[in-house]
């Protein structure tokens, strides 16, 4: 034994941010159970694997308790845990828990004598045929435990906690259920920041050792947060000690949501800069507006990429304050408003100002200089924000008024999924105006001067249901259709859906959506590239969900994070530009300003007379 240990010392590496299987509640012990406001039922209640009580013989009674003084008065472990349990096992069908593959461990810390204390609780449990005899129960015996040259002799229905890095016999290993140790034996780590390399080395090998033996390991008294909980899956331990019972529940019922790793990466655009920051003149704006989308949600995307990303790679970067009119955090609404007229408004108002007037948008200053203009979504045409540069509602969710405001609209393309608004009726007007609806994006020739509303229900689903490549699809079309136009174009494209993964606090799905969205980043550098009097502005209507990236990987593509809430909030969101006077975009400045900074790099006067919604 002393020998494999040593040469798991040698040989063993220890390997980046590696969890062996996905964490669920079963791997959470609860620690001193017994000490909680409700014993047994709320590590139960929260599906936990295994839960620890201490046990004192006191007067032929089996008494939970944490010291001698208080065990005489305190309850006995049948009424604490043996007969809720047993309740239970019938209750499903011989099974712990309704989920029949789920087991349970009730570690069971003896404080007297272990003999004659073992002796009384094999005897106890021999009354609860349908929890010793059940395969998914197991009792395991720590604390004062006999000598391991009897636990052979002991029935099959008790199990021993070994001590990490001891010597057992082949016969004491096999009545082992796990191997645990004191955490703060190899290190003093609060569970702040980093767990110092050398000790977390010697952790490893224990843990490898443990696992070499077929054991699962436990740590007692490690810290009890959710960092430490990272570090302690990050070395694949098997039980999370903890006295957090709610918390950590809730940590590892999310953990499918809230952690994602890339399959594979993708490419960047290896941009030329040829143009970036010249003063020359700017014939072309391709801004791209990823809804909800912060700096945490970009950085989850460059880690999962593998420490790639399109728009980390433009140099011109500032901030946007998103405050709306009436509230210090906004809704789509307004933030995409404040975009597209360069004023504030109410939340849930678009494309008028807060007294309900309504504004002219981008669209509507530059089709008087010959420009035609496109919006893409990948999510509801009449949504929000790409409403918010067609659109002049005071409520945003008027459908049917915003399909309305678009047939006055001078924008040549809208692209995205339809909705009920979009009626006989409302399609009727906007033929009149010259619309073709049709309802695919492959309907949509590649060179075309018409006006086209293309709702296809493909651009509503998520990355993760099977949308595609649509959004670059939309995007590669609306440029191929735009840029025919010598008198130039305003293209907004909206990656949507970055801002329901966050809200939905879908960690896996905020990723894969600003993955989809960089790689349209990449798309429009390239276009500025070729063309050289093309701006590319990228930035956000607001950040959504408080993301906190907690662990991450950048080799694996795995990134872990937590969420501060299921809204918006009002954190200043970046914004990132590309090719001729992206210089503009520096600096930290209200998200009203990026508009005048559009129309300045145009060489449009924003204060010129522009009536909304005309052609």
């Amino acid at each position: 034994m002393k020998k494999l240990f040593a040469c798991l010392f040698s040989l063993y590496t220890v390997t980046a941010w590696a969890q062996p299987v996905q964490y669920t509640t079963a791997n959470a012990h609860s620690h001193n159970d017994y000490e909680n406001p409700f014993p047994f039922r709320a590590a139960y209640n929260q599906g936990f694997g295994s839960m620890e009580a201490d046990l004192h013989l006191v007067n032929d009674t089996l008494r939970v308790a944490h010291d001698s003084a208080h065990a005489p008065t305190s309850p006995d472990v049948e009424s604490l845990y043996l007969k809720p349990l047993a309740a239970l096992v019938q209750q499903h069908g011989g099974f712990p828990y309704a989920d029949h593959n789920k087991p349970l461990q009730l570690l069971i810390d003896l404080k007297t004598d272990g003999v004659p204390t073992l002796a009384k609780l094999v005897a106890v449990l021999k009354q609860y045929p349908s929890l010793a005899n059940n395969p998914k129960i197991r009792f395991v015996i720590s604390g004062s435990r006999p000598d391991p040259a009897t636990w052979q002799q002991y029935p099959a229905f008790i199990w021993f906690d070994g001590s990490l890095g001891q010597t057992y016999t082949p016969p004491a290993l096999q009545k082992i259920a796990l191997l645990s140790a004191d955490f703060h034996k190899f290190t003093k780590w609060n569970g702040k920041g980093r767990l110092p390399a050398k000790e977390a080395d010697t952790l490893q090998k224990l843990v490898a050792l443990s696992h070499s033996l077929n054991k699962p390991v436990r740590f007692w008294a490690t810290p009890d947060n959710i960092n430490a909980w990272y570090h302690l899956m990050r070395m694949k331990v098997d039980f999370l000690n903890t006295d957090r019972i709610v918390e950590m529940g809730g940590f590892l019922q999310r953990l499918p949501r809230t952690t994602y790793q890339a399959d594979s990466a993708y490419s960047l655009y290896n941009p030329t800069y040829r143009n970036d920051g010249l003063p020359k003149k700017v014939k072309n704006v391709i801004l791209l507006i990823g809804d909800g989308t912060g700096l945490a949600h970009w950085y989850s995307g460059y880690t999962a990429n593998h420490a790639s990303l399109n728009v980390f790679n433009m140099r011109s970067i500032g901030l946007s304050k998103t405050s709306s009119y009436d509230n210090f955090i906004t809704d789509s609404a307004p933030g995409a408003t404040a975009l597209s007229t360069g004023q504030k408004t109410n939340n849930r108002a678009v494309g008028v100002d807060h007294t309900g007037v309504a504004l002219p948008q981008i669209p509507d200053y530059v089709h008087p200089r010959g420009m035609r203009s496109g919006v893409i979504t990948s999510g509801d045409m009449s949504d929000a924000t790409p409403a918010s540069f067609y659109g002049h509602q005071a409520e945003r969710s008027n459908d049917a008024g915003m399909f309305a405001d678009l047939a006055h609209s001078p924008i040549q393309l809208l692209m995205g999924s339809g909705n009920s608004g979009l009626n006989p009726a409302s399609e009727a007007v906007l033929q009149r105006q010259g619309f073709h609806i049709v309802r695919t994006l492959d309907s949509v020739p590649a060179h075309s001067a018409q006006r086209w509303v293309v709702a296809d229900e493909r651009a509503h689903l998520s990355v993760l249901n099977g949308r595609g490549s649509w959004l670059r699809q939309a995007f590669d079309r609306s440029l191929s259709i735009l840029s025919q136009n010598k008198g130039g174009f305003f293209l907004m494209a909206e990656g949507a859906q970055p801002d329901h993964g966050a809200h939905d606090n879908n960690f896996p799905w905020l990723v894969t959506e600003v993955m989809d969205l960089d790689q349209l980043v990449g798309r429009a550098m390239e276009f500025a590239d070729s063309n050289g009097e093309t701006l590319v502005i990228v930035t956000a209507d607001h950040e959504t969900g408080g993301v906190s990236l907690m662990a991450g990987d950048y080799t694996a593509g795995r990134i872990a994070a937590q969420f501060a809430t299921d809204d918006h909030t009002a954190i200043p969101v970046p914004v990132f530009a590309y090719g001729p006077q992206s210089n503009l975009f520096q600096g930290v400045y209200e998200n009203t300003a990026i508009f005048g900074k559009i129309l300045q790099a145009l060489g449009i006067p924003p204060a010129g007379k522009v009536t909304a919604g005309k052609r």
